[in-house]
């Protein structure tokens, strides 16, 4: 299912995989959009997502955090929406004034990391509080081709000392991600206050306005 804010006519589309928790404070987040972008030239596109740890995982993987493993999904959800974004966004229009941005929140940060590596369609990823965690997700980053040319990272200062199997903390590995993409891509790393659940809706509109800005004048403050 499909969920639409915004200026359908813009040339800026954003994309973002949401769950029931992420549809709670969807409505904000795109007020938070227009507010720091200045206007509302974006077309917004939620995509819900039937089963969060399967659909937007990219391998198998067993528990993390609770009992639910990890199905390794994410492809078919990536063939999925690009299927979509091909049949309904670019479909009579010149793809030459169309720029496409894929975001998300925690695994749909994570997914969203995970699909400017298999594809250069998106423009910029906004990645907010992404699951650094995920077995082998960092290794993966480092050993492929990003795709896209602007990324924007951010956690909660809280949620630096969440530790993954090696016992590193995520708050290192995403600032080594940064470092890695700072002569590659815009890139910027913003640490919030609090911890993972802290004010989502701003974390994901920072995120999306940072690179609409970015795109247009250049690397941004936000």
């Amino acid at each position: 299912m499909e969920y639409f804010f915004g200026n359908k006519e813009s040339g800026n589309i954003l994309i973002q995989m949401v769950g029931d928790y992420d549809l709670s404070f969807i409505d904000s987040e795109v007020e938070i959009i227009k507010d720091l972008k200045g206007d509302d030239d974006f077309y917004f596109i939620a995509f819900r997502v039937d089963n969060w740890n399967d659909d937007l995982s990219p391998w198998k993987s067993v528990p993390y955090f609770g009992e639910d493993a990890f199905a390794g999904n994410a492809e078919a959800t990536l063939k999925k929406l690009l299927d979509y974004i091909d049949e309904n966004v670019l479909k009579n229009r010149n793809k030459d004034e169309i720029k496409l941005y894929i975001g998300g929140y925690s695994l749909a940060a994570l997914f969203a990391l995970w699909s400017v590596y298999q594809t250069d369609i998106f423009s910029g990823v906004a990645a907010a509080s992404p699951s650094m965690w995920f077995p082998g997700f960092y290794e993966y980053l480092k050993s492929n081709e990003i795709k896209t040319k602007s990324v924007y990272l951010s956690l909660g200062k809280a949620e630096k000392t969440v530790k993954r199997d090696d016992d590193r903390l995520v708050g290192d590995l995403l600032e080594e991600l940064h470092q890695s993409y700072i002569n590659e891509v815009e890139c910027k790393l913003h640490w919030n206050d609090g911890g993972h659940f802290w004010k989502p809706d701003s974390r994901v509109a920072k995120a999306f306005a940072w690179n609409l800005k970015t795109d247009k004048h250049g690397m941004m403050d936000l």
